[in-house]
C-alpha cells in the first residue's frame, strides 16, 4: 500500500527518536484484505459467528487477515471502529513489533492525517500556566522510559460464557513495548495545578458517533487527581525506539503502566485539569466491572441489580500467562524434547515471580525457566523443555505468580463487560508414535 508522505522537519530533536516517520497519512489509504496465495491461504468467505471454545480457531479470534498502514497482516474484528488483533506467533518474544501491535479504536473516525506544523498538545483547565506544546518541544524535555504491557480490557472476551456483547477478541488484544516520552507529572507541575482540581481528563483525535444518547462523540478518559496511576504515566512519542505508528497513537499517546488500554488514550491532544467529577460517557458510564473478587458475578445478579459496578480504572492488570508454542497444529513425537514457551505478565508493579508448567491438565506442576526481566510491567518470557514419554493426547497448562503474591485462578469468571479474564490457560496437543 502506497503512503503519501509529508516532508517532516528533521531537526536535531526529531533525530533523537530514530528514523523519521511521515507526519501525514492520507484518507485514501483504504485497508485491503489479503488475497489467497499458495503459501498463505486467507479465508475471504463468510466466517462462523462463534469464535470461542470449540471453534476452529481458538487462541485468536476469527477474522480475515488485513493490511493497514504501517502494519503487517493482522486479524480484523471490525473496520468501524478499527479493531485489529495480533496473531499468536508474535508473542514468542517479550517485545511486540510495532507493525504487529494490536489496534483498538472506539470511534469510526480514525485520524489518518496529522500535520505537525499545526498539532499541539494542550494543557488546560485548572492550571496556572496553560500550555500548547509542539512535538519538537516535547522531544527537548527530559525523557523517561518504561517497558509495559498494553492490554485491551476485553482481551479474551470471546471465551466468556454466557457470551457478552462487544469486540469478540481472542487472546491477541495485547502487546508489550518500550515506551519513551515525558512524565505526565512533569508537565502538570510546570503548568501549576490549582487547589480546586479534582480530575485529569485526556482526549485524543478519534471522533464519531458513540452509543446513542450519551454524548459520546469524542473519546475521553479521566483519573482522579490523587490516583497513583498519574505518578507513573508517560506521554509517549516513541515505541520500541521508533515514532508511534499512526494506528497506535502518533504523534503522542498516554501510557499508564499496569492499567488497561482504555486509559492509554491515542493521539492525545488535550489534557484538562477539571474542577469537577468527569461525567463524560467513557469515564462515567463505560468500562465498569463488578465490585466483587476478581470482578466475578452472574447474569442473574446483574439482571436483579444486586451488584455494585465500579470503573475498571480502579483495578490493575491481573496476573496472566499464555502458552504461545506449541499450538494445536504442531506435530509432536513421543521421546523427543519439545520447547514449550510463552509469556507472563502482571499489572501489580511487582513483576513476575514464577511460572509453572503442567503436562497433565494441572494435576502436577513444574517450574519453568524465566526469560529476561525487562521490568515489572513487561512481558516475561518463559520456557520448559518437555519430553512426552508416550503417544496420545495431552492437555498442557501454564500458570504465573507475581511478586505481590497473586496467582492465576483455575476457574473462569463472568461479568457483563467481558473484562479482566485471567484463568489458567490450556493447550491440547497430540503426540504421535516414533515406531
Amino acid at each position: 500500500m502506497k503512503m503519501k508522505k509529508e516532508n517532516m522537519n528533521r531537526r536535531k530533536a526529531l533525530r533523537n527518536i530514530g528514523a523519521s516517520m511521515a507526519g501525514l497519512l492520507t484518507a485514501s489509504q483504504i485497508p485491503k484484505v489479503m488475497a489467497n496465495t499458495d503459501n498463505n491461504r486467507v479465508a475471504l468467505e463468510a466466517l462462523p459467528t462463534f469464535t470461542g471454545p470449540g471453534s476452529k480457531l481458538g487462541w485468536n479470534s476469527m477474522g480475515p487477515l488485513v493490511f493497514y498502514p504501517q502494519k503487517l497482516p493482522l486479524i480484523r474484528l471490525t473496520d468501524r471502529p478499527v479493531q485489529l488483533e495480533t496473531p499468536r506467533h508474535y508473542f514468542r518474544s517479550a517485545i511486540t513489533p510495532n507493525n504487529a501491535f494490536f489496534v483498538r479504536y472506539h470511534m469510526p473516525s480514525v485520524p489518518t492525517e496529522i500535520d505537525l506544523n499545526i498539532w499541539r498538545l494542550n494543557i488546560e483547565g485548572e492550571v496556572n500556566n496553560p500550555a500548547q506544546l509542539s512535538l519538537e518541544e516535547l522531544l527537548n524535555l527530559p525523557p523517561n522510559e518504561v517497558v509495559a504491557v498494553n492490554e485491551c480490557s476485553g482481551n479474551s472476551r470471546s471465551f466468556f460464557q454466557p457470551r457478552v456483547p462487544g469486540g469478540q477478541w481472542g487472546h491477541g488484544a495485547m502487546g508489550c513495548a518500550r515506551w519513551k516520552g515525558i512524565r505526565l507529572m512533569d508537565l502538570l507541575e510546570r503548568a501549576g495545578i490549582k487547589s480546586t482540581s479534582k480530575q485529569i481528563q485526556f482526549q485524543g483525535l478519534d471522533l464519531g458517533k458513540g452509543p446513542k444518547g450519551y454524548g459520546s462523540h469524542a473519546f475521553m478518559k479521566s483519573f482522579s487527581i490523587d490516583d497513583p496511576a498519574l505518578q507513573n504515566a508517560l506521554i509517549a512519542y516513541s515505541m520500541n525506539s521508533s515514532p508511534l505508528p499512526i494506528l497506535n497513537g502518533f504523534p503522542v499517546r498516554m501510557v499508564f503502566p499496569g492499567k488497561f488500554a482504555t486509559y492509554w488514550v491515542k493521539h492525545v491532544t488535550w489534557i484538562r485539569v477539571l474542577d469537577h467529577t468527569d461525567t463524560d460517557f467513557w469515564t462515567a458510564k463505560a468500562y465498569k466491572i463488578p465490585a466483587t473478587p476478581q470482578a466475578d458475578t452472574t447474569p442473574e445478579a446483574i439482571a436483579k441489580h444486586e451488584v455494585d459496578m465500579v470503573s475498571i480504572g480502579t483495578t490493575q492488570l491481573p496476573v496472566r500467562s499464555f502458552i504461545v508454542s506449541p499450538d494445536d497444529q504442531t506435530q509432536l513425537l513421543a521421546g523427543l524434547t519439545n520447547e514449550v514457551c510463552g509469556i507472563a505478565f502482571s499489572g501489580s508493579g511487582k513483576g513476575i515471580a514464577s511460572v509453572e508448567f503442567s503436562a497433565d491438565d494441572g494435576k502436577t506442576w513444574k517450574k519453568a525457566v524465566l526469560g529476561e526481566d525487562l521490568g515489572p510491567y513487561a512481558f516475561r518470557t518463559w520456557r520448559f523443555d518437555w519430553t512426552p514419554s508416550e503417544s496420545g493426547v495431552y492437555k498442557l497448562a501454564v500458570r504465573a505468580k507475581d511478586s505481590d503474591g497473586s496467582i492465576q485462578p483455575d476457574h473462569t469468571i463472568w461479568n457483563p463487560g467481558g473484562y479482566v479474564l485471567n484463568r489458567i490457560e490450556r493447550q491440547v496437543v497430540h503426540v504421535g508414535k516414533t515406531a
